[in-house]
């Protein structure tokens, strides 16, 4: 005999997805942040959709769950080893120029990479904030806001490196 509380649990893929997906959100969030959270999720589901593995599922919650666990090792791992990257990759580029002094590389890599490429762009290519930002994509007001930033924490960064 069926029970009412039966007939009501998801069945199709998109019923699950429909019935957990603020919880694994929820649940993402707290692994990698709001930032990429959904994405999570949404890959997730996507993979277990295709593989049909969900379909199969004895636990169709607890796959979800597992799913969405990987993935999101796997975004941290990703983020990382890109964010490891872009640090080295921007040491790189700076400590081959001989007129830049090491504490002024190493403090420009440890800018964000969006204000790394505009003091890059703008002081070692000597582009306008109107070019860079044609080459970036974005408008000139978000080059020097890049910029302002930028040289305030190299301000920063430079002024405790005198001190210490």
């Amino acid at each position: 005999m069926m029970t009412s509380e039966a007939s009501t649990e998801p069945t199709t893929d998109a019923e699950l997805y429909a019935k957990y997906s603020h919880a694994l959100v929820a649940f993402a969030t707290s692994i990698v942040g709001p930032s990429m959270a959904a994405d999570v999720v949404h890959d997730a589901a996507v993979s277990l959709v295709s593989s049909q593995a969900l379909a199969r599922a004895h636990d169709p919650r607890a796959l979800l769950y597992k799913a969405v666990f990987a993935k999101a090792k796997s975004a941290q791992r990703s983020a990382f080893r890109r964010r490891d990257r872009e640090r080295r990759f921007a040491a790189t580029i700076v400590t081959h120029d001989p007129e830049v002094l090491p504490e002024v590389a190493i403090a420009v890599a440890k800018l964000s990479p969006q204000q790394r490429a505009c003091v890059f762009l703008t002081y070692w290519e000597d582009m306008t904030p109107q070019t860079v930002g044609d080459f970036l994509g974005i408008s000139d007001g978000t080059v020097k806001h890049h910029l302002a930033r930028a040289r305030k924490r190299l301000r920063e960064t430079l002024d405790q490196g005198d001190t210490a």
